[in-house]
């Protein structure tokens, strides 16, 4: 995603006065009262809380985070390349399956 990507809602939005706000084509403004009416309308945001960061002070120190997503980017590779290592190379005519027979 650009900036160029979000000006048509930049420019609607106006934050620099939201009273100067203008519909588009695409954004539109609904009343609070319009918008709870709707079946399984809900503005509460707390379901894009993540329950495994509630105590920040349980996290590992950020070389021991830092070790661990290392660790596994390069067992991630290692598995890559186990996979790589049994496909056919280009212009191999051989069946992959060719020895299950």
């Amino acid at each position: 995603m650009k900036l160029t990507d979000l000006r048509d809602f930049i420019t609607c939005y106006h934050p620099e006065n939201r009273h100067a706000r203008q519909e588009s084509a695409r954004f539109k403004c609904y009343r609070y009262e319009d918008l709870v009416i709707r079946d399984k309308t809900s503005l509460d945001i707390f379901w894009l809380k993540d329950d495994s960061l509630d105590n920040l002070d349980d996290l590992p120190p950020p070389d021991v985070l830092q070790q661990e997503i290392v660790d596994h980017l390069e067992a991630a590779l290692a598995a890559f390349r186990d996979v790589a290592a049994g496909l056919p190379k280009s212009g191999d005519t051989h069946n992959i399956c060719a020895d299950a027979v």
